[in-house]
């Protein structure tokens, strides 16, 4: 029996079922969300009224999609324009980021009420260190494998109450590696246990990309060199692999590919930076479009300064984030005199930082950033 248990939690598509329990009439229908706030459903003497993507013209991009809609191939991160070429009569609803945040809180305190230990990895997703209860459960003369399932669907009916019907996947694993590939492997409502001995069967026929930190480029390299399954992976000479990748990520290949992974669930980590960046439903120029990139600003500090009051920092650099036509990006960063974390001193900031950009192309994108961060309480005594 191994002695450590991990479990990797991922929330069913969860911004398009949060909007679906505001919205239940849309179950079962492909439906993404995205775009801007003006395409919010309407009331009409006739019913509620819905957008649809055909209709969509910018350059937004899908956040999410329902599984309906997924299976006309529409998917994250797809423009939105494109994916009316797929699906044009798909329901397109805004991004309401405070509901989804709300609901976060509310499914991450419900596994919490059952399993403590959760390391937090976003929005929708955390993993949970399930090795105290497979103990338990083993010393109560139990079979701990089936223990460890009912801790799990225990886990998933807490998060369905408390969130008023949303589903979730579970992936059980000896680590963090195979637990978040596991999740995977029934989506969506599902629960898969993967055992070392389960390498085979189970994991080895994925493609590479399902290995978490394979990104795009790297699977391209592996096919390249005729390698599209993570058994081909396990099956390669790591000397090879450090040859053709380098020393640490050929030997990580080698690793992953075989189910190793020692990473501890961390409970707590102290975020390196926090930023909020926008991009433009058109291309906007510095002088003719001043007033409006003035307001984006002012609105992009005001949102920045109240995470940082909600999560407690404050931050000793402020940092600007550009982006030009041709996707040309442009960074500057000012270091400030003491630790602030007001709106005012934000801008303020953020205002010295484009003073040092060249304004030679219109702009696609805007970001602050706050970085180098401390807790509120520690700069409150600086500034005494």
């Amino acid at each position: 029996m191994q002695s450590r248990w991990i479990a990797h939690l991922d929330m069913d598509a969860f911004y398009a079922s949060v909007e679906l329990l505001r919205y239940p009439e849309l179950k079962g229908q492909p439906v993404v969300i995205g775009g801007r706030r003006d395409h919010a459903p309407r009331e009409t003497p006739q019913g509620r009224s819905y957008a649809r993507l055909k209709d969509y013209t910018g350059r937004g991009v899908i956040t999410t999609a329902t599984y309906a809609a997924r299976a006309f191939g529409v998917r994250s991160g797809l423009g939105l324009m494109k994916a009316a070429q797929l699906a044009p009569d798909c329901v397109l609803l805004p991004v309401d980021f405070p509901a989804y945040r709300a609901m976060s809180r509310r499914f991450k305190a419900a596994v919490a009420e059952i399993a403590p230990l959760i390391e937090d990895r976003g929005i929708d997703e955390i993993y949970i260190d399930l090795s105290q209860h497979a103990r338990e459960r083993q010393g109560a003369g139990h079979d701990p494998l089936a223990g460890l399932k009912e801790v799990a669907q225990e886990i998933k009916n807490n998060v369905r109450a408390a969130t008023g019907g949303l589903s979730c996947s579970i992936g059980l694993a000896p680590n963090k590696l195979l637990a978040k590939m596991a999740s995977e492997l029934d989506k969506p409502d599902g629960l898969s246990l993967v055992r070392p001995e389960d390498l085979a069967g189970r994991i080895w026929p994925l493609p590479v990309r399902a290995i978490n930190g394979v990104g795009p480029k790297a699977a391209a390299s592996l096919e390249a060199l005729g390698i599209e399954h993570i058994g081909e992976l396990a099956a390669a000479d790591p000397a090879w692999l450090v040859e053709r990748f380098g020393a640490s990520y050929g030997r990580w290949l080698h690793q992953a590919a075989h189910g190793q992974d020692e990473r501890p669930v961390v409970t707590h980590s102290e975020p390196v930076s926090i930023s909020r960046e926008t991009t433009f439903e058109r291309d906007l120029d510095a002088r003719r479009d001043r007033h409006e990139l003035g307001r984006i600003l002012t609105e992009l500090c005001d949102q920045l300064a109240a995470d940082l009051a909600r999560k407690g920092y404050a931050t000793r650099t402020v940092g600007i984030k550009l982006r030009f036509e041709g996707f040309r990006t442009v960074t500057r960063d000012l270091t400030l005199a003491e630790p602030v974390h007001g709106a005012a001193a934000l801008l303020h900031g953020a205002r010295e930082c484009l003073k040092r950009v060249q304004f030679d192309a219109r702009m696609r994108l805007l970001g602050v950033r706050a970085g180098k961060l401390v807790h509120a309480n520690e700069a409150n005594h600086e500034a005494r």
